[in-house]
């Protein structure tokens, strides 16, 4: 009989805060690992998962591992050889990147018989969802808590999309003080990754400029791209290094002239509980459900 074993990792952001996790079954049996690390990287985090689901196997076993990162498959099944005989450098004499990982993860392959696989991440595989929920909850655990100024707008964002692309709804959700505002609103064609910069700069609007706003979303693509990535994009002229043109470039580039009128804490929420985001959340929904009905 095989040992299943489903892996995942990540940081927020990436280089960052970093969680792991890994589930074990054999036959009725499970082993739930988890670990976090507060300086990672997404690539460290999956090797690390990896590592530590081998070296939960008291013996040579039989093995299926399942990840969803192409990195941490192709590395082990293509890469790593040619690594070791290299001295872990790569052709022009850099050094790998992870070696200290790599170096573990490939001895500790050579003890079992192991069938490598990739899932795409977020596909509908349950253990997959699993394992990348227990990750995150990892990494929570040593993420700090976001301070939450109760005279600052706290603004909270959901995105709905059937299909994606399609019938799409975003909702808002303005706490201020005692008062609490909500907003709306749909398109018939459309992704996620619009809904959410739409519900953005919706809510912006809505808030006196100079204000000190706090934004909460669960949406990675925002998160990052609105605190990492459109600094470059500005610099480039809204192209990606590789020349490619930014996709959602005209709200990317609305929400960035929005964000310079006001003084914006962008808090990543994915994971975590908040009355604001499961509104939101009804919200978009509800707006998706009259589109389609429209």
């Amino acid at each position: 009989m095989k040992t299943v074993i489903y892996t995942d990792g990540g940081a927020d952001p990436n280089p960052g805060i970093g969680g792991w996790a890994a589930i074990l079954t054999y036959g009725e049996r499970e082993k739930v690992l988890t670990g976090n690390d507060p300086d990672a990287t997404n690539n460290r985090m999956e090797l690390t998962a990896a590592i530590n689901a081998l070296q939960a196997l008291n013996r040579p076993s039989e093995v299926e591992m399942i990840v969803d990162s192409e990195y941490v498959r192709r590395g082990v099944t293509e890469w790593v050889a040619g690594w070791a005989e290299k001295g872990w450098k790569h052709k022009g004499g850099q050094p790998v990147p992870n070696a200290d990982l790599w170096q573990t993860l490939w001895a500790l392959s050579k003890e079992h018989t192991i069938e490598w696989h990739w899932v795409r991440g977020h596909s509908g595989d349950p253990q997959n969802e699993r394992v990348d929920r227990l990750a995150r909850q990892a990494r929570l655990e040593i993420t700090p808590g976001a301070e939450i100024s109760a005279e600052s707008p706290r603004i909270y964002l959901r995105s709905s999309v059937k299909g994606n692309p399609g019938p799409g709804g975003w909702g808002v959700v303005i706490e201020e003080g005692d008062e609490t505002r909500q907003l709306s609103g749909s398109t018939p064609q459309t992704t996620n990754n619009r809904m959410e910069l739409e519900a953005a700069i919706n809510a912006l609007t809505l808030v006196p400029v100079g204000s000190h706003a706090q934004l909460f979303t669960t949406s990675d693509y925002v998160f990052q791209g609105a605190t990492r990535w459109i600094h470059g994009w500005r610099r480039r002229n809204w192209q990606k290094k590789d020349g490619k043109p930014v996709a959602n470039a005209d709200l990317w580039q609305e929400l960035d002239r929005l964000s310079a009128e006001y003084k914006i804490a962008w808090i990543n929420a994915k994971g975590q509980s908040h009355q604001g985001l499961d509104e939101a959340g009804k919200l978009a929904a509800d707006a998706v459900a009259l589109e389609r009905a429209a």
